[in-house]
């Protein structure tokens, strides 16, 4: 006889649903013998009711409120038997104090998402206008988490070896240009995989997935009458939830098998996938904003708040949660663990993620509780954990970031110091031949490596590369503020003329400036990471803070691929050469020398004599390893000098040309001129010998990479 185990059986009857008392943990709901488990914290709630809608429909089918018993500590928890797991939606109503200036903004007229929601509907149709006075906006739903992997894995490719590629997934694809079936989806990502490959690419950062609403603060041009959205996402209302409407198959509830779908198909492309998570503040606002879940469950635990009870806003967007609230922290880390676990997410990159380091009052800490908790957490050991290493309020954390030893940052120095020494600015040579090195005066000082500095000259934010070389200044009209969003601080250079020009010199004179940033991004020790598109020449027509167009500015023309080739192959061909290299991928500042040359060398029209003036536009470095050999004693090793990779870079940004003398070679070898961006006829090839072993001649505005081969 087969018993029944007793944990499957119900205890009572609430609102014609069998149920019995539920476990406080995992929150959110979960699979229990014969039923689910609903589990809900609120610290200040009175009372709980669970509230259950056929998946659709506008009005629940059933509320069942929790008995008192069904409460352990401040988690009221029950199991609801024969449930259809696919076909329901669920939300709660929490009671309790209605009290803002004590922190409090319970509701019970309001029906909250589960904050541990996997999959949400509600916002299946991207653009698709909703049904504003609906009881409850955004459904939290069951996800079976049944997805079959076929023993794929994370592919913990080590950070010095990746070249990162920036991209949104609906931008991506959206544009009929782009050819694919599914356009503006995971799956309309998927079929650019092949693309990616041939690039050379081997992760792909994707801007936030987590589900958001396109029509937050969603609004008409005042001119123009245009649709803006909240496009690029970074407004988060279910953490746990892969945003449904950019699923193909997010109206039939599919998202999260599509998603995953997505990660499988790129790690077996030997693509990493990381994502960018905001977990700086909510889509609920500021006292004026919606209450969707935190801010009616427990407003003051989740949810930094001044003395009077309103919001601290350092994240610049109406709210701040409150991370190093343990409650929150756990929150965090149980998110990012899931996604680790049940997506195989190889990193993470974290929105203003100084923010993180606040206490409940905004002030730095030391030793950030969530920080160090994510830094040590035995599941995300081989997660990639990348900083924003700023925000909203002002706190600047570039090379200080408290890292615990596992932490990269986006390095905005390495960005400024790369565009103003681009555009010939002064003063910038003795900065460059730091940041081209991996920032050893932000990183070496706290014993980081070169790897910890994620190198980049544009992202998301700001402009693109081909923008950058094409204004002076930003031109974000079609943002209906007037133009007076997005920053003013770009360090760009148009050339000689503002935006689009039929000059042929001035577009030569781009597309040099093009290959000059992506040579000197592509040959710096630390982890690259370019922006969608600027491998061909992208451009969003000088708007440098498209955040809310969902329209042609965002979207890749893919139709300049072909008529923009020459850039392509170009950035291909140097993302293959520091694939080849591995005198560019070292990633200790203390490396040894290999047999022939010092480890790092700088050098200026003279071999080893820069010119660090302030008037000096002209630098060289070379790095130098013996090849497959670091030895961690620090101690060289009895390597033959055909075995030494060796890698020079002469960049001049000076408005003539100049003449670099070469660090002289050993007999036998020489050196070979493999990127020349001054010859726009023939600007690679990976095979030329230099005209001469003495020197080169580099152009002005120009850059060039050799190598030391046999003869």
């Amino acid at each position: 006889m087969q018993l029944e185990r007793i944990d499957s059986l119900p205890t009572d009857e609430i609102s014609g649903l069998r149920v019995r008392p539920g476990k406080p943990l995992p929150f959110g709901v979960s699979h229990a013998p014969n039923g689910l488990n609903f589990s809900i914290y609120t610290s200040a709630g009175t009372a709980c009711t669970l509230v259950l809608f056929r998946r659709g429909e506008e009005q629940p089918f059933a509320e069942l409120p929790f008995p008192a018993y069904y409460r352990i500590g401040d988690v009221f928890c029950m199991v609801v038997f024969d449930l259809d797991y696919e076909g329901i939606e669920y939300g709660f109503r929490i009671d309790g104090p209605q009290d803002p200036v004590a922190g409090h903004r319970f509701d019970a007229s309001k029906v909250l998402m589960d904050p541990y929601a996997r999959s949400i509907s509600g916002r299946d149709q991207w653009g698709e206008a909703p049904n504003w006075q609906a009881l409850y906006p955004y459904r939290a739903c069951v996800s079976l988490d049944d997805f079959d992997w076929e023993a794929e894995r994370p592919l913990e490719i080590p950070s010095q070896d990746l070249v990162v590629y920036e991209a949104h997934v609906r931008a991506y694809t959206q544009s009929v240009s782009s050819g694919v079936k599914h356009p503006g989806t995971y799956a309309g990502l998927v079929e650019k995989i092949p693309y990616l490959k041939d690039l050379g690419v081997n992760a792909i950062e994707l801007m936030p997935i987590y589900e958001f609403d396109e029509f937050e603060n969603s609004r008409l041009h005042p001119d123009t009458g245009e649709r803006l959205y909240n496009f690029w996402g970074y407004s988060t209302v279910g953490f746990f939830a892969p945003k449904a409407n950019f699923a193909a198959t997010g109206r039939f509830g599919m998202q999260v098998d599509e998603f995953k779908q997505l990660v499988k198909s790129f790690h077996r492309a030997g693509i990493e996938v990381i994502l960018d998570v905001v977990f700086n503040h909510t889509a609920e606002g500021n006292e004026h904003g919606p209450t969707l879940s935190f801010k009616g469950l427990d407003n003051k635990t989740y949810y930094m708040l001044t003395p009077e009870g309103y919001y601290f806003n350092f994240s610049g967007t109406g709210n701040t949660l409150n991370c190093n609230n343990p409650i929150v922290r756990n929150l965090v880390l149980d998110c990012l663990r899931y996604w680790a676990a049940e997506y195989h997410i190889d990193g993470f990159r974290f929105d203003l993620a100084t923010i993180l380091g606040r206490d409940p009052w905004g002030a730095p800490l030391a030793n950030p509780p969530l920080l160090e908790s994510l830094a040590f957490d035995p599941i995300l050991s081989s997660c990639k954990l990348i900083a924003e290493a700023w925000d909203a309020g002002g706190l600047y954390q570039v090379g200080t970031f408290p890292a615990f030893g596992r932490w990269g940052e986006w390095n905005g120095k390495y960005r400024d110091c790369l565009r103003r020494y681009l555009k010939g600015d002064g003063a910038q040579v003795g900065q460059l031949a730091q940041r081209v090195q991996g920032s050893p005066d932000l990183y070496q000082p706290s014993g980081r490596s070169p790897a910890t500095s994620v190198n980049f000259i544009t992202c998301h934010d700001g402009f693109t590369l081909a923008d950058l070389v094409s204004y002076n200044d930003k031109h974000n009209e079609a943002n209906g503020e007037g133009n007076r969003d997005g920053g003013d601080d770009n360090y760009s250079w148009n050339c000689g003329a503002e935006g689009w020009t039929d000059n042929p010199g001035i577009q030569a004179l781009r597309l040099r400036q093009s290959m000059n940033a992506m040579v000197m991004l592509l040959t710096s020790r630390g982890t690259p990471m370019l922006l969608m598109g600027d491998e061909f020449g992208r451009s969003q027509h000088g708007n440098n803070n498209a955040y809310c167009l969902d329209s042609a500015i965002s979207w890749v023309d893919w139709t300049l691929l072909q008529e923009n080739a020459q850039l392509h192959d170009f950035v291909r061909g140097l993302i293959h050469f520091r694939h080849a290299h591995q005198a560019l991928r070292v990633n200790r500042f203390d490396a040894p020398p290999s047999n022939l040359f010092p480890d790092c060398s700088f050098h200026g029209v003279n071999a080893w004599q820069p010119d660090w003036s302030a008037d000096s536009r002209q630098l060289a470095w070379m790095f130098s390893t013996n090849s497959d050999s670091q030895p961690a004693s620090g101690d060289t090793v009895d390597v033959d000098t055909d075995d030494v990779d060796t890698v020079y870079v002469a960049s001049n940004m000076a408005h003539y040309a100049s003449w670099f003398s070469f660090p002289d070679l050993p007999a036998g070898l020489r050196w070979h001129l493999c990127f020349n961006t001054g010859n726009g006829d023939q600007p690679f090839d990976l095979s030329q010998p230099a005209q001469g072993d003495g020197g080169i001649l580099v152009g002005d505005r120009s850059v060039l990479v050799l190598t030391a081969k046999p003869v």
